[in-house]
């Protein structure tokens, strides 16, 4: 994994959701813009309770920058495109709003 810093808008509100022996997370989606004017999609997860609940402060298109453990993947649009995009496992949230 890379550790990285990303910074973006979300796309859509972030979910609490409970896993196997009832652990919560938090996941979200961000947009993320490149050098080369595209855009990259951030697929966000938190573990960390005070990492999830400033991400569940946040609602869709607010701004945000996330720091933590990056991994590279690829997702295929509706026109058979193939674009980038990243997974992030946040250690930090950096935003507006206090949290």
């Amino acid at each position: 994994m890379i550790d990285g810093l990303i910074a973006g808008r979300l796309i859509g509100d972030p979910e609490q959701r409970v896993g196997k022996a009832e652990s919560r997370f938090v996941v979200a989606k961000v947009r993320a813009p490149s050098s080369d004017g595209e855009n990259l999609m951030v697929n966000v997860i938190a573990f960390d309770e005070a990492v999830g609940q400033a991400l569940l402060a946040l609602r869709d298109g607010d701004s945000v920058a996330l720091a933590g453990s990056l991994t590279p993947k690829a997702w295929t649009d509706k026109q058979g495109n193939v674009k980038p995009a990243l997974d992030l496992i946040a250690q930090r949230v950096v935003s507006a709003y206090p949290g």
